[in-house]
């Protein structure tokens, strides 16, 4: 499937935005931030703790591509500094459209750093599977089905 030019911007925005809409749909008080290591910043609802997040997102052509996504060690210092200034606790955003299926995960960065080392976040079924069962990983799952409203009429 052909993407348009502006894909990758758009996807960006659109990450961004879902994980927003899904902390404001749970109680979460949050807005959208331009700041350099963060994305959103977000009160959780039954305590006083902030999150401030980075979001990452990708677009996956083929439903089998299990490309990981990149999380460099070498954000961390911008996230962590974002995160100080707003007193906020580091948190990371992923979601990954593969086909159908749209995923987003929610945890914090030092969970990432301590249960999932490296500098990528898989995709593969195992690791997916494993997410879902890890307690300090919020997540969810959006599947689409798609007509032939594409084709010329």
């Amino acid at each position: 499937m052909q993407k348009s030019s502006r894909h990758s911007k758009i996807t960006g925005n659109f990450g961004e935005a879902l994980i927003l809409y899904w902390l404001s749909k749970r109680g979460f008080e949050c807005a959208d931030v331009d700041h350099t290591g963060i994305d959103l910043i977000a009160r959780r609802p039954s305590s006083e703790e902030v999150l401030g997040i980075s979001v990452k997102c990708r677009s996956r052509t083929e439903v089998s591509d299990e490309t990981g996504v990149n999380l460099l060690h070498t954000n961390d210092e911008k996230i962590e500094g974002a995160c100080r200034a707003f007193r906020c606790i580091p948190y990371v955003a992923v979601v990954v459209d593969q086909g159908n299926t749209v995923r987003g995960y929610l945890t914090t960065l030092r969970h990432v750093r301590t249960e999932y080392p490296g500098q990528s976040w898989r995709m593969s079924s195992a690791m997916t599977q494993r997410y879902e069962k890890d307690p300090l990983i919020e997540s969810f799952e959006l599947v689409s089905r798609a007509g032939d409203w594409m084709a010329e009429r």
